[in-house]
């Protein structure tokens, strides 16, 4: 998947060295406090997971690259994959902070959902997370997800309960949202400095 600022290629050992550096720039830890996995040790560790990972088919998993030096700087997958249903769902969403509230960033997560809408003609994207984890629920409201509920102890991990936020998009939605995706992403919306200038705003008929 290949944009403007950014391609959205196959996950490969060969980025592991570039991602964990990235990765590492997060001296917070926050990166991790809701990802099921994360966070590692060392290089070693991560390399092991991204061994793993290259394996899977769900989650399918997927490197941003950054397309003005080619590093890659994040990761996301696509799981839950219901071909026989037209569903599936956006996960494992690691932003490095070189990636975070970036151009990047957002049309990364535009690509996704144009090769699953467009490309694949599924009915349903989701977006699952933790119901303490404000920032993904800012997200998916900012990149046009409707808020479908709360399932409450969905999961146990990290030792711990978590009550998991729904989101989705559907199909009949995603016209008028790639619509101002596009608005948004035009190189006239963003001055010299790649200030933008207007914000995305999506609408969807469902929220």
């Amino acid at each position: 998947m290949h944009g403007r600022t950014c391609d959205v290629v196959a996950l490969r050992p060969s980025h592991t060295s570039e991602l964990h550096k990235a990765f590492s720039q997060d001296k917070t830890g926050a990166l991790w406090a809701y990802m099921p996995t994360g966070p590692f040790a060392s290089e070693a560790a991560y390399s092991a997971w991204v061994e793993t990972a290259c394996q899977s088919t769900d989650p399918l998993f997927f490197t941003i690259i950054d397309r003005s030096n080619e590093l890659p700087i994040g990761v996301a997958s696509y799981l839950r994959i219901q071909p026989e249903n037209g569903v599936a769902e956006v996960g494992y969403i690691t932003f490095s902070p070189a990636l975070q509230r970036t151009v990047m960033a957002t049309e990364a997560m535009y690509l996704m959902m144009k090769r699953v809408f467009d490309d694949l003609g599924y009915r349903r994207y989701e977006w699952k997370c933790d119901a303490l984890n404000t920032p993904s629920q800012r997200a998916a409201k900012r990149l046009g997800f409707s808020y479908d509920g709360l399932f409450k102890q969905a999961l146990v991990y990290k030792g711990r309960n978590r009550d998991t936020a729904w989101f989705s998009i559907l199909d009949k939605d995603w016209p008028a949202i790639k619509a101002a995706f596009e608005a948004w992403l035009d190189p006239a919306n963003f001055d010299k400095n790649g200030q933008q200038r207007k914000a995305l705003r999506i609408h969807p008929l469902g929220g």
